[in-house]
């Protein structure tokens, strides 16, 4: 009885180690390739595209509203203080640091981690990846290695692009709802944004991008045979992507600010 406990509590543990390992050998392979020819321009440019400027409405939307709200959330919590004047820069250095990364992650891990694990997955079963093989062409080069670096190249301008619009939604609302006058607001943000605070969320853009791209990769090379296995494959990057993209975005802020 105490083998059999034990069994079942080690099995699952064994299952993930050995799950971690696989996503990192993957992981390897592909950085290995990226600068190693043939270079697929082609594919590359297509998967710009298709990851950074058809994900701008939807991170621009994420932005605006999270920097309304935010500066409607400070402004309440700050007036208990009597410091609601810290809206401004408070607002600026949220959407920088923390949710323009991170949200705009989110937002693309769920677009862009479904759709290529989607039509990977679609491609394995389909026996197209086969194909590759018959015309010698490296699967990973081809379909993994565009994808992960359009998504790593990508990421940190989306992330450039919501912190504007982040930080325009934060000022609409601070002078339509919140009384702030539009020179004040504007100098404060600016007078408190330092460049590390741009820089470091630029950062964590290019690692959530590569990370959304390998989940997506990683699953659909992966998955099952059947419409199941597909289906199966997104659900895995989407919610495998997401939890690394807040597990990176930890350990990214304590290596920047935990002085």
């Amino acid at each position: 009885m105490i083998e059999a406990t034990l069994g079942s509590l080690g099995r699952p543990v064994l299952q993930a180690v050995a799950a971690v390992g696989r996503v990192a050998l993957f992981a390897l392979q592909v950085v290995g390739h990226i600068l190693r020819p043939p270079f697929y321009l082609r594919e590359l440019g297509s998967s710009l595209v298709q990851i950074g400027w058809h994900s701008l409405p939807v991170v621009g939307l994420t932005a605006i509203f999270t920097g309304g709200a935010l500066a409607l959330q400070i402004y309440a919590g700050g007036s208990r203080f009597n410091a609601e004047s810290v809206v401004p820069s408070i607002v600026a250095i949220g959407m920088t640091r923390e949710l323009g990364p991170v949200l705009g992650g989110l937002m693309v891990a769920a677009r862009v981690a479904s759709s290529i694990a989607a039509e990977i997955g679609t491609m394995k079963v389909t026996e197209q990846i086969d194909a590759l093989v018959t015309l010698s062409t490296n699967p990973l080069k081809y379909l993994a290695v565009p994808r992960v670096v359009a998504a790593t190249l990508a990421m940190p301008v989306l992330v450039a692009v919501g912190d504007a619009i982040g930080i325009m939604g934060g000022w609409l609302v601070g002078i339509t709802r919140l009384d702030f006058n539009s020179a004040a607001y504007l100098k404060n943000t600016v007078d408190f944004l330092e460049v590390w605070d741009i820089g470091s969320g630029l950062v964590k853009g290019a690692v959530f991008g590569f990370i959304v791209a390998l989940m997506g990769c990683y699953h659909g090379m992966n998955s099952a045979r059947g419409a199941q296995g597909v289906g199966a494959a997104t659900k895995a990057a989407v919610v495998s992507a997401s939890v690394l993209i807040l597990a990176a975005n930890y350990i990214l802020t304590e290596a920047f600010f935990s002085s």
